[in-house]
């Protein structure tokens, strides 16, 4: 009886051991916690690493390249099967993906593309995210399409749409094309643009409140005619802005439309308070379920083209945006 009892004993702590020794370790690296945008990526990326029976550690690196650095390391020196990094700089990207080939570990940017020739040059680089000229298009489209359903909100009758833009990260490909592509979207649509003002307010709502705020005094907020935000986040401060001048409180007379980026809960509500034109719907949990299954594939060795994701040129996952009105919930 002892005997079996032992043996019994042996293969549990067997089956114990190759479950542990088996279970993926994901360190999960992103740029900083307190992004409404990447909270939503973190919790679809918590959620699907469960699903998967993955084991996921995520870190702040709190906007700081030096600190997401020293992260990276240790998540390396703890033994993590793969990487998923939402790099603070994307220029950055090349000693990040340099450092993971030398310990032979796969590495899913998000969030932030590193230049193709940094993913190129390594065979288990990739990338998952949206393009970041399709939601400035859109977004651009929102504000051309309300134009021509209210001819009013031209208010001096010129034919032409003068606006202020709110700018994400300096540099961040993101913000360059948003802020590029939701332009030529308007000049596509039959409205000559004409830029106001723009700043850069870093994705914050505090800093494009303040942004706002100023050129309302320096312009006035009757000769602006539409507000422009690479983010949500950016356009709620500017609503405050703007209602702190007594616009965007319900009164069809002083409204000026805002458009953002990312449909995060905020801006709904915003949107079915009507103090919000709309926003376009930067999709956080497909982009999260798809960087964590494609991780968990690399890491496993398994199949990546069955992770249910389109993988095109072997490196890229683009996950669509979409237009969001009011009375739209996503």
């Amino acid at each position: 009886m002892r005997k079996i009892f032992l043996i019994s004993l042996i293969f549990i702590l067997a089956l114990t051991f190759t479950a542990q020794a088996d279970e993926i370790k994901i360190g999960a690296c992103i740029y900083r916690f307190n992004d409404a945008f990447m909270l939503r990526f973190r919790n679809a990326m918590t959620d699907e690493a469960a699903k998967l029976g993955a084991k996921i550690e995520l870190s702040d690196g709190r906007d700081d390249q030096n600190v997401q650095n020293e992260q990276i390391d240790a998540f390396i020196n703890d033994g993590v099967n793969v990487l998923i990094i939402n790099p603070v700089d994307r220029m950055a990207s090349q000693p990040i993906i340099d450092k993971a080939k030398g310990k032979n570990i796969p590495v899913v940017f998000i969030n932030r593309e590193p230049a193709p020739e940094m993913l190129n040059s390594y065979e288990k680089a990739f990338y998952v995210g949206a393009k970041a000229e399709e939601s400035g298009t859109e977004a651009g489209e929102l504000i051309a399409e309300y134009f021509k359903k209210n001819p009013e909100a031209d208010k001096n009758h010129d034919g032409k749409i003068q606006f202020v833009l709110l700018k994400g990260q300096n540099g961040h490909q993101d913000m360059i094309l948003r802020s590029k592509y939701s332009v030529e979207a308007i000049k596509n649509a039959g409205f000559e643009p004409v830029e106001l003002a723009s700043a850069i307010a870093n994705w914050d709502k505090l800093q494009a409140m303040q942004i706002m705020n100023a050129f309302t005094m320096a312009i006035g907020p009757e000769n602006i005619e539409a507000v422009i935000a690479n983010n949500d986040e950016m356009a709620l401060g500017a609503i405050e802005a703007l209602k702190n001048n007594d616009y965007n409180k319900g009164d069809k007379n002083f409204y000026i439309p805002v458009v953002g980026v990312d449909a995060n809960a905020s801006a709904l509500e915003a949107m079915d308070k009507g103090e919000m034109l709309g926003t376009v719907l930067n999709d956080a949990d497909n982009q999260g379920i798809a960087a964590v299954r494609l991780a968990n594939a690399l890491a496993a060795n398994g199949d990546i083209k069955a992770i249910g994701y389109e993988i095109t040129e072997n490196k890229y996952i683009w996950i669509p945006y979409q237009k969001v009105t009011r009375g739209e919930k996503k």
